[in-house]
């Protein structure tokens, strides 16, 4: 079994969306294994999504980040990582397939909805920034 972060963004918090993409999440397999709903400082985004540095988009995804409560969820399922990719979806709503959280839940490029962890390196640095001994300050 294999574990993996999964977060849910500010814009789905805001929606009420909670509930429903935890029943897909559960639904496809997954165990939920830790949960918080926690609101990022820009500082702490901006680490989160430190592999983006000079990237252009960064600061409006510090800002998005930052605007609002996140639900950062740590998962376990055999292949969690791929299977949670293909469950959530392409960044872009409008390319991902139908069904996926995306294409349900998410209104733009943008503001998406979800994130989900790329590798299992990625995995475990990230629930260790959730759910680790330094997250206590989050």
């Amino acid at each position: 079994m294999d574990e993996t972060l999964f977060m849910i963004k500010p814009d789905a918090v805001e929606k009420h969306r909670i509930g429903s993409i935890l029943a897909e999440v559960e639904r496809a397999g997954f165990e939920i294994l830790d949960m918080r709903l926690v609101r990022l400082r820009p500082r702490d985004a901006r680490l989160f999504y430190a592999v983006h540095e000079g990237k252009p988009f960064l600061e409006e995804l510090v800002q998005f980040m930052s605007s609002g409560p996140v639900v950062p969820i740590r998962l376990r399922r055999e292949k969690a990582v791929q299977a949670l990719r293909d469950l959530i979806g392409a960044t872009d709503p409008r390319e991902a397939r139908p069904g996926t959280i995306r294409a349900l839940h998410a209104e733009s490029k943008g503001r998406n909805a979800v994130h989900a962890s790329d590798s299992p390196e990625s995995a475990r640095a990230e629930i260790e920034f959730f759910f680790g001994d330094g997250a206590a300050r989050r």
